[in-house]
C-alpha cells in the first residue's frame, strides 16, 4: 500500500524527488561534454606500460591481472596513474548531467530517458538520512516508517472477506496491485468507510481472521484517511 506522496506539498521528500539531476540515454552522441564516463584501461595495454614490472604493478595496486580491463580510478599509486592515463579510454555510462545542459537539451533528455531512467536528488541522499527524513514527515503514515506499508501476501483472504460484505475497493486489491492503478482521494474516503466495516465484520468471521487481518485493516485505514484529508492519490503494489 502506498500513497502518491508528491501530490502533497507537505511531503518532506517532494522537492528532492522533483529535482532531476541526471538522465540515462541510449546514446550520448553529441552530448559528450555533459555525459558521465568511466576511464578504463585494457589489461593488454597496461602490460605494455609495465612490461618490466607487471607483477609489482598488480601487487601494489591490488588489481586482478586476469581481467580484460580495469577502471583507472582503481589504481592506487599516483605514479602508476600518470603512466596509464595516456592509454586510458573514456567509456560513457549513458548518464547525462542536466545542469551542464541548456534548458531545452535537459527537457529533451528527460523526455527521451523516460521516468525509469532518471536520477533525482533524493536518489543521492544516504539511506540513514532518508530514514530520518521519513520519520519526521507528516505523510509518513506507517507509524513513522514511511509512506509504504504491507497489505499482505497474494494468498490473503481479506479481499474475499471484503467481497462477501460488498466492500468493493478492498475486494479489488489483487487486481489493483497488478495494474498499479492510482486511486483518488474520493476513493480513499470510501476505503476509510470500508475499513470501519471490516473491523466489525472480522470479529464476525472469527478470532483467526480478526487476529490475522486486524493490523492490515488498521494500516489501510490510516493510509486512506491521510489521503482523503490531504487530497492525495494512493495505490496498491
Amino acid at each position: 500500500m502506498a500513497i502518491c506522496e508528491l501530490d502533497s506539498v507537505n511531503s518532506l521528500c517532494k522537492k528532492d524527488k522533483e529535482t532531476i539531476m541526471k538522465a540515462r540515454l541510449p546514446s550520448v552522441k553529441g552530448l559528450e561534454a555533459c555525459a558521465d564516463y568511466d576511464e578504463t584501461v585494457m589489461t593488454e595495454d597496461a602490460k605494455k606500460v609495465f612490461a618490466s614490472d607487471w607483477e609489482g604493478f598488480l601487487k601494489r595496486n591490488r588489481l586482478d591481472g586476469d581481467r580484460e580491463s580495469f577502471l583507472l580510478d582503481k589504481v592506487k599509486k599516483e605514479e602508476d596513474l600518470v603512466k596509464l592515463r595516456p592509454v586510458a579510454k573514456k567509456v560513457y555510462t549513458g548518464w547525462v548531467v542536466l545542469e551542464k545542459m541548456s534548458p531545452a537539451q535537459a527537457q529533451d533528455a528527460v523526455k527521451s530517458a523516460g521516468p525509469d531512467n532518471l536520477l533525482t536528488k533524493w536518489d543521492t541522499v544516504p539511506l540513514d538520512e532518508t530514514n530520518v527524513i521519513c520519520g519526521k514527515c507528516p505523510m509518513s503514515w506507517d507509524k513513522g516508517r514511511g509512506c509504504i506499508g504491507s497489505f499482505g501476501p497474494e494468498t490473503s483472504q481479506l479481499p474475499e472477506i471484503a467481497k462477501k460484505y460488498g466492500l468493493t475497493i478492498v475486494a479489488r486489491v489483487p487486481e489493483l496491485a497488478a495494474s498499479r492503478e492510482k486511486l483518488s482521494a474520493a476513493d480513499a474516503k470510501k476505503v476509510v468507510e470500508e475499513c470501519r466495516v471490516l473491523k466489525e465484520k472480522l470479529e464476525v468471521e472469527g478470532k483467526g481472521p480478526a487476529r490475522r487481518y486486524g493490523g492490515v485493516v488498521e494500516r489501510m485505514e490510516l493510509m486512506a484517511d491521510l489521503c482523503a484529508k490531504n487530497g492525495m492519490r494512493f495505490y496498491f503494489l
